[in-house]
């Protein structure tokens, strides 16, 4: 994060406004449903758009979507080891996906 990152969202946000078009762009090639789960805030500290969860056993490329209000971005797809079934996505993800930072959503994960 920018060295004047403090608490809020935009300053540990340090994605530029082209990276957020290209996450947020409609996406066109195949894609396979992984299944859904249940989103919370991952490291803030970690910039890029990702989701670690337990639906993939390797990494990948994929989207994730809000069902809720249908919003998407594609992200990287990194395996979460340890149980459970619930994932951690990056905070500029969560943002595109127009969901409280302390919300816990039930998103769906699709690879492409």
């Amino acid at each position: 994060p920018r060295a004047a990152a403090r608490a809020t969202a935009a300053q540990l946000d340090t994605t530029t406004a082209e990276q957020r078009a290209a996450a947020a762009a409609p996406n066109n090639a195949a894609e396979t449903k992984l299944g859904t789960t249940i989103a919370s805030l991952g490291n803030p500290s970690e910039g890029g758009f990702w989701i670690k969860t337990p639906l993939v056993k390797e990494r990948g490329i994929g989207r994730i979507v809000n069902p809720a209000n249908g919003k998407s971005t594609k992200v990287d797809l990194i395996p979460l080891e340890g149980g459970g079934t619930g994932s951690q996505v990056s905070l500029p993800a969560l943002q595109l996906l127009g969901v409280s930072l302390t919300a816990l959503p039930t998103i769906e994960v699709y690879r492409s």
